[in-house]
């Protein structure tokens, strides 16, 4: 079959019988062949391909354009669904070992520390504001080194009393609450050192992050330093936190990846920094703080390193409810900086940049949600038409099989019970499912950035 391939395509004789034979002989090879599977799911391709209706010379598509559609529709689904969550990862740890392999190692040499600014933000954290404070002084940086900014809105009496009991600590109160972006240009302001990180208040740092950051900086390609996000749960409590933890240990390795490749493609507000001169002020109505001011440093020529010994660990939200509430909010953000963003589109600009922006948020984004859906729906109308190949059956039977584990997840973790391997079909088609209400509130601009204050489970 190969030959007849190749003979035909050397050839300048009239392609369309030789091709009509092959798709005969190759129909007649899956009835008689003990790899009829393989040989089906080739054919199948072939026949309703752009190459095969290319290769006939046909002026009308084989069968009925509708369903060509269809059958295009379907495997382009798949492909996109593919490349985003296995194919990308596959390239960049692909591409990072050949360039590992022809590039002499450099072992990263500790360098100077230097002064940096540590900047929190927080609304309503009366419960936890002690903690983070405590948190602080046990950070192992040098206490001349590092100043710390508090900016509080609508601060409570004894929110101010506990804070000025502090005197390292510089405090910025806001009475009127504008969001978390409002409040880190006003801490901004303040900054007088060349390193800037930013934490949340309800996040814990393990005591060398700092020096762990730091570090990535004497390389002047650096322009920003991501930190790893953990969830703290106790798996027999915390069905959420499970589900939680299962996503952010996956994220990790593909920040991991992105930095091989070139950049990590934004950073995780618990725990980032920048270099103080990178940050570039936009307006109030920034919802995705942390992802905009780190891809900012990209879209500056800065490379955003990736540091998994400095990790911000916080608590899961109390119910599957909050959590729900917390990925909207931040589903709607995402399509908010790709507007605010915008220039990343360019591939000329900044080509490999360009590339894993595409590939890590947009294609994940935008395309992800509707590429699922599709696929279940042409697969379905597929199976439905008389003489198709049974490879599209078994996806189907496959893709069923994955949404009911995803649904008997679902049923586990409402009601708290931990979902085990259920946790990662239901966790796809939450995020899913989260990112196509995030669209639509976007689109309405019923957003707000204000954060509605998630609740999250005490600590055990």
């Amino acid at each position: 079959m190969v030959f007849h391939f190749t003979w035909f395509l050397a050839s300048g004789t009239d392609w369309t019988p030789k091709v009509d034979s092959i798709i005969r002989n190759a129909k007649t090879i899956v009835i008689y062949s003990s790899h009829k599977f393989v040989f089906r799911l080739y054919v199948s391709w072939y026949y309703h391909s752009s190459l095969g209706y290319l290769l006939s010379g046909k002026r009308r598509f084989p069968i009925d354009s509708t369903m060509n559609i269809v059958f295009y529709l379907f495997w382009l689904s798949l492909g996109l669904l593919a490349y985003c969550y296995l194919g990308y990862g596959i390239l960049a740890a692909v591409f990072t070992l050949v360039k590992q392999f022809f590039r002499r190692k450099n072992h990263q040499q500790p360098g100077e520390l230097m002064p940096l600014t540590l900047i929190v933000s927080a609304y309503k954290e009366e419960n936890i504001l002690r903690q983070k404070i405590e948190n602080i002084l046990q950070l192992s940086y040098p206490r001349h080194l590092l100043q710390v900014i508090f900016v509080i809105d609508e601060p409570d009496p004894a929110d101010v009393d506990l804070l000025k009991d502090y005197p390292w600590i510089t405090l910025i109160l806001e009475s009127e609450r504008k969001g978390k972006y409002a409040a880190i240009k006003k801490a901004m302001a303040r900054v007088k050192t060349p390193i800037v990180v930013f934490s949340d208040a309800n996040s814990q740092l393990n005591p060398e992050a700092l020096e762990k950051m730091v570090g990535h900086y004497t390389d002047n390609k650096v322009g920003a330093v991501a930190g790893e996000k953990k969830i703290l749960y106790q798996q027999e409590h915390s069905a959420v936190g499970q589900a939680e933890g299962w996503y952010w240990r996956y994220e990790s390795f593909m920040k991991k990846l992105d930095a091989g490749f070139y950049t990590v493609i934004g950073a995780a507000g618990e725990l980032f920094s920048i270099r103080t001169g990178l940050f570039q002020p936009l307006q109030d109505t920034v919802i995705l703080d942390d992802l905009v001011i780190s891809l900012q440093v990209c879209m500056q020529g800065y490379k955003i390193a990736y540091e998994p010994g400095a990790f911000a660990a916080e608590l899961p939200s109390v119910s599957l409810k909050e959590e729900e509430q917390r990925k909207i909010r931040i589903a709607a953000g995402a399509f908010q900086s790709l507007h605010l963003l915008s220039s990343l589109f360019n591939p000329f600009k900044h080509p490999l940049l360009f590339f894993q922006f595409i590939s890590r948020r947009f294609f994940r984004w935008v395309l992800g949600p509707l590429a699922l859906f599709l696929l279940l729906l042409t697969n379905i109308y597929i199976v439905s038409l008389p003489l198709q190949s049974g490879i599209f059956l078994w996806f189907l039977y496959t893709q069923l099989f994955l949404y009911f584990l995803a649904f008997w997840g679902y049923v586990l973790i409402r009601s708290g019970r931990p979902a085990g391997i259920c946790n990662i079909p239901f966790y796809f088609l939450f995020m899913n499912y989260c990112l196509f209400k995030g669209f639509f509130r976007f689109t309405r601009g019923s957003q707000t950035v204000l954060w509605q204050k998630v609740v999250r489970r005490e600590a055990a």
